[in-house]
């Protein structure tokens, strides 16, 4: 598909899966337009990102990416969350190595999907999950309306996933990120006609090479210590001319803070 849901994975062998890589997508997580994994980026510690999570199924499969917000719960996308319930949803957290046992797996009691959202590429691409326990961790708070200068074109964002290393291409095992500029709104127009600037932001390099990608989505854009954005879509992963679109998380403030509190 030429556009892709850039958090979700799709299923990999069983040879794969037979070696412990977590990263087989459930078989009800939506695939109709998005793709992507931390292209071009580099080893993460986990303890210096310890609100980054990421979704699994009950067998243990990672398809997706999350923000921790508050003690318990997640900010990750509306796509990955879309047809999944509660009982068939895990958030691992404290987790840099998928293929260890470290950390919390903790079990979801609620999921909340923004009403409006359709697809990714029609916005409204945010979803709240309730976890069943309190996590004693730092938590990152939202970018709120008040936070343009978050946006301003060129200032540099965090980006960092589980997903694929390469489009199409495999999942990594460890956390990854990557530093890429936010793009002015009409770059991002040019690039992908259906863009909304209202509910979107777009981040990379013009000649590509920084991405996130499959497997990446819902999981974090990060500018001065604020959740300013989720891993949404885009063409491919890090190909020149096509950044990666990720929701405007200040856009959706009021509802995430009211589902946060709730």
């Amino acid at each position: 598909m030429a556009k892709t849901l850039r958090r979700l994975i799709t299923a990999l062998t069983a040879a794969v899966a037979a070696v412990g890589l977590f990263t087989v997508a459930p078989a009800n997580a939506a695939t109709d337009d998005v793709s992507p994994l931390v292209v071009g980026g580099s080893r993460a510690r986990i303890a210096d990102h310890p609100w980054t999570v990421y979704l699994a199924s009950s067998s243990g499969g990672q398809f997706c990416g999350g923000t921790l917000v508050s003690a318990d719960k997640v900010v990750t996308a509306a796509h990955c969350t879309r047809g999944r319930t509660p009982a068939s949803t895990r958030v691992v957290w404290g987790r840099e190595d998928k293929q260890s046992s470290a950390g919390v797996v903790a079990s979801v009691t609620r999921i909340w999907t923004h009403p409006s959202y359709r697809s990714a590429t029609a916005g409204y691409d945010v979803s709240v999950l309730t976890l069943d326990r309190d996590l004693a961790s730092p938590y990152l708070p939202l970018a709120t309306p008040a936070d343009t200068a978050l946006y301003t074109a060129g200032t540099n964002a965090t980006v960092l996933g589980w997903g694929a290393t390469s489009s199409g291409g495999s999942a990594s095992r460890y956390l990854l990120k990557a530093t890429v500029p936010v793009i002015a709104d009409t770059g991002c127009k040019r690039s992908y006609p259906q863009y909304n600037s209202t509910a979107m932001v777009c981040a990379g390099y013009p000649q590509g090479g920084t991405d996130t990608c499959q497997g990446d989505s819902g999981g974090p854009m990060v500018v001065n210590g604020k959740l300013i954005g989720a891993t949404s879509w885009g063409k491919g992963c890090a190909s020149a001319g096509y950044p990666g679109v990720y929701a405007r998380i200040a856009s959706y403030h009021a509802e995430l803070a009211q589902q946060i509190a709730s």
